[in-house]
C-alpha cells in the first residue's frame, strides 16, 4: 500500500476544526484562548490555545472514527521502518516505563545497562522489577560510561537466564552508541525482547552517515524523544515496536495504564508535523546539521583550553562502539574550570544555554534548527569564556571514584527501599546503609545511587564534593547533601 509522507492527519484535522468554527462546551477552558488571561496571551500568543483542543469530541469525534492520531502513527511507523508506533505526550520517561511493563512484572528480571537514565529507574520503583545491572564501559581518564557491550549482556544472560529481556540506552546524551544489532542478537538467540532508549536518537533513521537506528539493528522496541534531537514540542514522545515477542495490546495496555487521559493535541501535532518535514527532506536537513558540526568541532578544539571529544576519544576497545557527532562535547579542564562553572558564564554574560554539564564538560547540541548564524554565536562565546576564565575562580575538586568503586551493592529492590520505612541520616554516617531514595546528577540525569543500593564513601564523597562544585541533585531529599535518607533499621555494614 502506497504511503503519503505529504500528508499530515493532526495537523490537517486541527485546520479542519477551525474552519468549520466549531463551538466547544468542553475542555479546555480557555475556549480558543478568550478565557485566557491577556497578559499570558501576550506572551504565548493566540496560537497556543487556539491549538489546544480536546484530542476524542474535539480534533477528532467522541469515537475518535476519523482514525486521526491512528493514521499519524501509521505514518511515523512507515518513516521509521517500525511496524507499529504510539505516540505519548508526557515524554519519554513514560514510554520507556511502559516498554519495561510489557516486557517484565513484579519480581521478574530485566538486565538493564546501569547508564540507564533516572525514569528507568523510576519504572523500576513502580513496577517491582528486579534489576540485574550490566555494566556500562567505563573511561576512567575521561570519567565517562559508554554503553555496555554485547559480551557484557551475554555474561549477564549466562548468570540470570531467567531474565526476560533487556534495556539499552544509545545514543548516550553523550553521543556514544551501542551495537544495537549485537546486544538484539544476544537477546532474540534466549527468545526475549530488547527495548532500547533512544531518546536522544530521532534524528539517526534520516541519515546514512549516523549509527544505526534501533529498528534497522534489530531491536524489539525502541523509545525516542522527538523533542530532543528533533523539532517536536517538550514531551514528545514516540515508541515504536516491531517482531512478535512484544504484543502490541500489551504495550498499548502498559502505556494506558501509565499515561494522561487529557493529551496535548500540541504536542501530538508537533510529531505529526515533524515525521512529515524528516520524511521528505530529512537527509537534506540532517545533512545540513553534520556539515555544520563538522566546521564547529574543529574551531572549539582551535580554542586554547578546550577540547573536543570525538570518535577517537569515545570509541575504540572498552570503550563505545559508534558515535553520533551532533552533540559537541567540549572538556574545559584546560581551562582550569568545572563544566558548571562554564555553563553558569556562558549563560549568564554571554546568554548561551550549554546542554550538557559536569565535572569537566559542557555540551552544544547541534540540530537541523541550527545555522552558521548560532554557530558563529556559540564560538563567539566560548571564545570568551577561554578569556575570561583566568579570572575565574580555580575549578572545585571533584573526586570521581576510579571505576571499580562506582557500583554498589544492590541490597534491596528499588521498589522495597523506596517505599519501606526510611530515616533521613547525616551524609557523614550513611555509609553502608541502604539508599531510600534516588540521587541523580541533572544533566545527564544518570542516577550515582539508587534505591535498595548500599551506600559507599567513595559514591558520598563523589556527590557532596560534586554539590559543593556545582552538581545539580534536585531529586535528592537534601540536594545540599548534609544528609541522605536510607532505609530505617539497616545498620552500617
Amino acid at each position: 500500500m502506497s504511503v503519503d509522507h505529504t500528508r499530515a492527519p493532526i495537523l490537517e484535522a486541527l485546520e479542519e476544526y477551525h474552519r468549520a468554527g466549531r463551538l466547544s462546551f468542553t475542555p479546555p477552558g480557555h475556549k480558543q484562548a478568550r478565557g485566557a488571561d491577556p497578559a499570558v496571551r501576550a506572551v504565548l500568543g493566540d496560537a497556543v490555545f487556539l491549538g489546544d483542543v480536546l484530542a476524542s469530541g474535539g480534533l477528532d469525534d467522541r469515537l475518535m472514527r476519523g482514525q486521526v492520531l491512528q493514521r499519524a502513527e501509521e505514518l511515523m511507523a512507515d518513516a521509521v521502518h517500525a511496524e507499529q508506533t504510539f505516540f505519548t505526550t508526557c515524554g519519554s520517561s513514560l514510554s520507556v516505563k511502559a516498554a519495561m511493563l510489557a516486557v517484565a512484572g513484579p519480581h521478574e528480571k530485566l538486565l538493564i545497562g546501569r547508564d540507564a537514565h533516572k525514569s528507568v529507574a523510576s519504572g523500576l520503583v513502580l513496577s517491582g522489577i528486579q534489576p540485574v545491572w550490566v555494566e556500562p564501559r567505563w573511561d576512567a581518564e575521561r570519567h565517562i560510561a559508554h554503553p555496555p557491550s554485547a559480551a557484557e549482556f551475554e555474561r549477564a544472560f549466562e548468570a540470570h537466564p531467567d531474565a526476560k529481556g533487556a534495556l539499552l540506552t544509545s545514543p548516550t546524551p553523550y553521543g556514544a552508541c551501542a551495537d544495537v544489532r549485537a546486544v538484539a542478537e544476544v537477546c532474540h538467540r534466549r527468545g526475549v525482547p530488547l527495548v532500547v532508549d533512544e531518546a536522544w536518537g530521532a534524528h539517526l533513521p534520516f541519515h546514512p552517515s549516523l549509527p544505526s537506528w534501533a529498528m534497522d539493528a534489530g531491536a524489539d522496541i525502541c523509545v525516542t524523544s522527538i523533542h530532543k534531537m528533533g523539532s517536536g514540542l517538550e514531551q514528545g514522545s514516540v515508541f515504536h515496536l516491531q517482531g512478535g515477542l512484544v504484543p502490541p495490546e500489551l504495550l498499548k495496555a502498559r502505556a494506558d495504564l501509565l499515561g494522561t487521559t487529557s493529551p496535548s493535541v500540541l504536542i501530538f501535532a508537533g510529531l505529526d508535523g515533524w515525521r512529515r518535514q524528516m520524511a521528505l527532506r530529512g537527509r537534506e536537513l540532517v545533512g545540513g546539521a553534520l556539515a555544520l558540526a563538522a566546521e564547529v568541532r574543529p574551531a572549539i578544539e582551535a580554542i586554547d583550553g578546550l577540547h573536543v571529544n570525538d570518535r577517537d576519544d569515545f570509541c575504540g576497545p572498552s570503550l563505545a562502539d559508534d558515535f553520533d557527532p551532533l552533540p559537541v562535547v567540549i572538556d574545559v579542564t584546560g581551562l582550569g574550570v568545572t563544566g558548571y562553572q562554564a555553563a553558569d558564564w556562558l549563560r549568564e554574560h554571554r546568554a548561551v544555554d550549554a546542554h550538557l554539564n559536569d565535572h569537566r564538560r559542557i555540551g552544544a547540541q547541534l540540530t537541523h534548527g541550527d545555522d552558521r548564524g548560532t554557530a558563529d554565536e556559540l564560538l563567539a562565546a566560548l571564545k570568551d569564556l577561554a578569556g575570561a576564565a583566568p579570572g575565574l575562580s580555580p575549578a572545585p575538586r571533584v573526586d570521581v571514584p576510579a571505576p571499580g568503586e562506582l557500583r554498589m551493592e544492590q541490597a534491596l529492590l528499588p521498589r522495597d527501599a523506596f517505599f519501606g520505612p526510611a530515616e533521613q541520616v547525616p551524609v557523614s554516617e550513611a555509609a553502608g546503609r541502604v539508599a531510600a531514595e534516588m540521587i541523580t546528577p541533572y544533566p545527564p540525569g544518570i542516577p550515582a545511587v539508587l534505591p535498595g543500593e548500599r551506600l559507599t564513601e567513595p559514591v558520598l564523597r563523589y556527590l557532596t564534593t560534586g554539590q559543593a562544585a556545582g552538581m545539580n541533585l534536585p531529586d535528592a531529599n537534601d540536594p545540599g547533601m548534609g544528609s541522605v535518607r536510607v532505609v530505617a533499621g539497616d545498620s552500617a555494614g
